[in-house]
């Protein structure tokens, strides 16, 4: 079985700015393209987990979604970095899409996202941890089991990755 860090994406590896798909108003967290290569270089699973309610609520599409982490893997590359694997849920009860808004099995802080995600890869969820910067993040994390949930301050990612594992 393998290990992962998984990160939540808002708050997380990028500043938080609210419903977060255009490109132009992405910004990397201090080391978080260094904490993804740190766990490229150490053979530790680099995987997203993240609610994207945005979808649901009709102000971008999974498209979009899909637009920014392909930018997200294509800046990563310049450092010879990747994540593994995005996993999002585009539901929300209070949404205006009728078939997204919807209470679901994937929004954090149910685990399904990182459930599926350990299924998919063979990860070990006592041997793996999750940085989010929430506290639903914190119960996703103890529901799937995982070894910890790191509650991420903002500082600089890669000294807190490279301290909690």
């Amino acid at each position: 079985m393998r290990r992962a860090i998984f990160f939540d994406r808002d708050g997380v590896l990028n500043e938080e700015v609210g419903y977060l798909w255009q490109v132009e108003r992405f910004k990397w967290i201090d080391g978080a393209r260094e904490a993804i290569k740190f766990c490229n270089d150490n053979n530790v699973l680099a995987i997203v987990v993240t609610n994207q309610g945005g979808i649901a609520r009709g102000l971008y599409t999974a498209e979009d979604v899909d637009a920014l982490h392909n930018f997200m893997q294509e800046d990563l590359s310049k450092i010879g970095a990747h994540i593994d694997a995005f996993y999002y849920c585009p539901h929300h009860p209070e949404g205006v899409v009728k078939e997204l808004s919807i209470v679901c099995e994937c929004r954090k802080p149910k685990p399904a996202l990182i459930l599926k995600a350990c299924a998919d890869f063979n990860v070990n969820p006592a041997e793996s941890i999750m940085f989010g910067d929430t506290e639903r993040d914190m119960e996703a994390a103890r529901a799937a089991k995982l070894r910890a949930g790191i509650l991420f301050d903002g500082s600089n990612l890669l000294t807190a990755v490279k301290e909690n594992f």
